[in-house]
């Protein structure tokens, strides 16, 4: 089964150089190219491809904060001609990072990465039941149906677990966690924040998200995904 991509480039010359590659490649199917990172993110979070070939810098909404935005499933190549953004790449689990000017044996490659981490997303038949967290020089095991929320600040993120009085702190990203946690449980509602859905005591017409000791206000860039998860789950919808 074939992979299939996205690439959001505000360069038409670097979204026809990558769709020259796409086209020659095999397994890799191509659903779509975008100049406009707006546009880009609706056409993502609706279409849900393997891989989005990402530009860094573009007008409205840069490739990092675009990142952010997408869904779990979805993993990011970064295309850029600034190489400084490497290290930045990471806070977002970024799969690889090419330098333009792209060579194809370099595209191959991350292809082939890509191709690897999703044959072995495939092959993991079991779910794990719990996860391991460093905290204070320490590995926790943290118990999934326990978290009741995820908050990121900055380079950390603090678990609100069941029967804990003080959250656990640990040195993480928010996308690291985001991909940790079994997505049928658990719902990003906010750049800052992860859900646990079975955990949620009521939603107010505001769209704030009463959960533990919190109350989680659902921005517009997550608004979407929110209320399709909504959609799903309300019996008596209006």
């Amino acid at each position: 089964m074939p992979l299939t991509c996205i690439i959001v480039d505000d360069e038409p010359l670097a979204v026809k150089l990558m769709e020259s590659f796409v086209a020659k490649t095999p397994d890799l199917e191509l659903l779509g190219s975008y100049t406009d990172s707006v546009e880009a993110i609706n056409a993502v979070k609706e279409l849900k491809p393997n891989l989005l070939f990402l530009d860094i810098q573009m007008p409205d909404l840069n490739g990092m904060e675009l990142a952010h935005m997408i869904p779990t499933e979805t993993r990011v190549v970064f295309t850029t001609a600034f190489k400084e953004y490497a290290f930045e790449s990471y806070e977002v689990s970024a799969l690889d990072f090419l330098l333009k000017p792209i060579r194809y044996n370099k595209f191959i490659a991350a292809v082939d990465k890509a191709k690897l981490h999703f044959s072995n997303r495939t092959e993991t038949i079991t779910k794990p039941q719990s996860v391991f967290v460093r905290v204070d020089g320490e590995l926790r095991n943290i118990t999934i149906s326990d978290v009741i929320y995820v908050n990121g600040m900055k380079d950390y993120v603090m678990f609100y677990l069941e029967g804990e009085a003080k959250p656990l702190i640990t040195h993480l990203t928010m996308k690291a966690v985001e991909e940790m946690l079994p997505p049928e449980q658990f719902l990003r509602v906010h750049r800052s924040y992860i859900i646990a859905v079975n955990k949620i005591r009521k939603i107010d017409r505001n769209d704030c998200i009463y959960i533990g000791n919190e109350i989680i206000h659902v921005p517009d860039g997550y608004q979407d995904t929110f209320h399709k998860f909504l959609e799903t789950r309300t019996i008596n919808k209006m």
